[in-house]
């Protein structure tokens, strides 16, 4: 999740030891950067470095989750996030999950690491038969990981991650359904409807427990649009006849996400009740104070009542379908008139670029949104970063930091608008820059190490999206 106020954790060094590649080479892909990526920005002397704060999860017998030191370098038992008892027996002077002596908990471990192999060879695995099979399977797992009991998708297990965004949740239940897992994902959503104001709106984060909010961070509008996209990403899933038998009924997903979906579109819709069709100014994914509307607020909305519109018509209700498509027609009106006509920069009144020019293309969009695509290729240029991932915008600080969810985002991107080379490019790059245990970071510094917490739940679930993307 995306913090612009630095961590009070002091300047640490990164002791992460040297990266681990663990993708399978199966099959024969270009790895050159296309010709419209420009090259890497250049290294400086102010280029910030943040600590690892740790290098991935661990899940114990118990089925409880823990960070694990930043590098760690373990070994995981196949199909899982428990640690081989057979591999390192601590890290940085702290036991792992090692059972000891004790049989029976010898035991616990591996029936909770077949459990979980269980549950991965139930669903489909993204990127299968592909070099990225490895990275595929280490981002599901970890999402996994950080789905705890009841349904709250933290964004990490490290204690500043250990909350539920609405967009990072929403993500994680559209990673969840498009590989299979369509009840988890079901479960994501309704945590969102159990901690979801009556009238539809969202905090901007809430506490795993669904007890409230950890903070007077202001809300965030965007997350009743993110909640109406993930609803139709799970409802075309459970249409599809390829999932498990103990997957949920079409029925029963409506009975269970009919609420939120009532009241999300409700919301949406009170939201662009104006006279040009555009919501109000909100703080977005960026985490801090919106003066005026940005395209990471507006994008979210629109892709949300475009889904609406399918989802009310999956289920026969015609009424509802009309209401959410009028409401999604004149918004989108609105930013392709303000937004599009300046090149999709981050504020309604100009300036620079925003990586949420990609919610403005598929697959948040049916259709891209009029001069969206030339306007996301150009932006690249302005928020690439040193180490070769890129910045949450043109106009984000310099400090030479590249962000694994927006650079996932762009991969996400490629592959839904057929630009296959660039997505694997993107990928590429994510995959060559993972922890030493497989995960992959918030943050790359700009000398390629990885930083922040790891694995990140939003890249994660952008990650496996843009492999299902690929599948297709």
């Amino acid at each position: 999740m995306l913090q612009v106020t630095p961590r009070r954790r002091g300047l640490l060094a990164i002791t992460a030891g040297c990266l681990a590649v663990v993708a399978a080479a199966t099959t024969a892909l270009d790895d050159a950067v296309p010709a419209h990526v420009p090259p890497g920005a250049v290294a400086s002397p102010d280029d910030a470095v943040v600590a690892l704060y740790q290098d991935g999860v661990e899940i114990l017998a118990d089925g409880s989750v823990r960070p694990l030191p930043a590098g760690s370098g373990v070994t995981y038992l196949a199909g899982s996030r428990v640690v081989d008892p057979g591999g390192p027996g601590a890290v940085a002077g702290r036991p792992l999950a090692d059972p000891g002596p004790d049989a029976g908990l010898r035991g616990a471990v591996l029936a909770r690491a077949e459990t979980s192999a269980a549950w991965l060879a139930g669903g489909r695995l993204p990127g299968a038969g592909t070099r990225f099979a490895a990275l595929g399977e280490s981002a599901l797992l970890d999402l996994r990981a950080l789905v705890l009991d009841g349904g709250a998708a933290v964004a990490g297990i490290e204690p500043h991650w250990r909350y539920v965004w609405p967009r990072d949740a929403s993500f994680a239940a559209v990673a969840l359904a498009r590989t299979g897992h369509v009840g988890d994902a079901v479960e994501v959503l309704e945590f969102l409807a159990s901690v979801q104001h009556d009238d539809g709106t969202f905090e901007a984060r809430y506490l795993p427990d669904a007890s409230g909010v950890p903070d007077d961070r202001a809300a965030q509008a965007d997350g009743a649009g993110w909640a109406l996209w993930a609803v139709d990403e799970v409802v075309a899933a459970t249409a599809r006849d390829d999932g498990p038998a103990s997957a949920p009924s079409a029925a029963e997903v409506r009975a269970r996400l009919s609420g939120l979906t009532t009241r999300s579109t409700d919301a949406v819709l009170a939201l662009v009740a104006t006279p040009d069709g555009l919501p109000p100014a909100s703080p977005d994914y960026w985490e801090v104070s919106a003066p005026e509307l940005t395209l990471g607020t507006a994008a979210p909305l629109l892709a949300g009542l475009e889904a609406s519109s399918r989802t009310h018509a999956a289920w026969h209700d015609d009424a509802g379908a009309e209401r959410a498509a009028a409401g999604a027609a004149r918004l989108r009106t609105g930013i392709e008139t303000t937004f599009g006509s300046a090149g999709y920069p981050r504020e309604i009144s100009g300036g620079p670029s925003d990586a949420a020019t990609a919610f403005a293309l598929p697959p948040f969009q049916p259709t891209p949104l009029r001069g969206a695509d030339d306007a996301w290729r150009a932006s690249v240029t302005d928020m690439l970063r040193p180490a070769g991932g890129l910045a949450p915008g043109g106009s984000w600080r310099r400090d030479g930091i590249s962000w694994t969810p927006q650079t996932a985002l762009y991969a996400l991107t490629a592959a839904s608008t057929g630009d296959r080379d660039q997505a694997l490019h993107w990928l590429g790059w994510i995959d060559e820059h993972r922890t030493a245990s497989g995960a992959i970071p918030e943050k790359v510094l700009a000398d390629g190490s990885p930083a922040a917490v790891a694995p990140l739940a939003w890249t994660s679930a952008l990650v496996v999206i843009a492999l299902d993307e690929l599948d297709r």
